[in-house]
């Protein structure tokens, strides 16, 4: 039992990690010569950024994605904390459900972000107000991540739905 609670503890702490990577680092959408992300436009070739702001015609949608994206990140660091406090004040037998509902709503949240992401992104990226054409890029590894935190969040959100606390 011990060495499934250790697998259940790396297993969540690395969801969490892949979304603070995937909230944070500039690299959801990169080319050439830029990189952007739900924050921020990097040029590569003058080394500046510029950050995304209300100038942008699809501003709400970045919104949107940031907020779901920071909820997602809380719910997963939310979820870990009950997950320990249950696991000493529990009785044998119980069941973590307080700990999968919030790492289920974790696991929603980097969801709708990725999805409204993969949704609007062709408008969000032929916008004129970017310093450079960034229309012709592709997925990086930030969005890619934010996907596989979405894998993660879901599984350890049925891992502790399933799992009883045992000796």
């Amino acid at each position: 039992m011990l060495i499934l609670l250790a697998f259940i503890i790396v297993f969540h702490i690395t969801s969490a990690a892949l979304l603070f990577i995937s909230t944070i680092d500039n690299a959801w959408w990169v080319g050439d010569n830029f990189s952007t992300d739900v924050w921020r436009m990097c040029s590569t070739n003058t080394s500046t950024c510029m950050a995304l702001g209300d100038q942008f015609r699809e501003y709400q949608s970045i919104q949107a994605v940031q907020a779901t994206m920071i909820l997602s990140t809380i719910f997963c660091c939310v979820a870990f904390l009950v997950f320990i406090l249950q696991l000493f004040r529990l009785k044998q037998g119980e069941r973590f459900v307080l700990t999968s509902i919030i790492q289920l709503l974790s696991c929603l949240c980097v969801m709708i972000a990725a999805s409204i992401y993969t949704d609007r992104h062709e408008e969000l990226h032929k916008s004129n107000e970017y310093s450079v054409d960034v229309s012709e890029g592709q997925y990086g590894y930030s969005f890619v991540l934010a996907w596989i935190a979405f894998a993660f969040t879901l599984i350890s959100g049925v891992m502790y739905l399933v799992l009883r606390k045992r000796k």
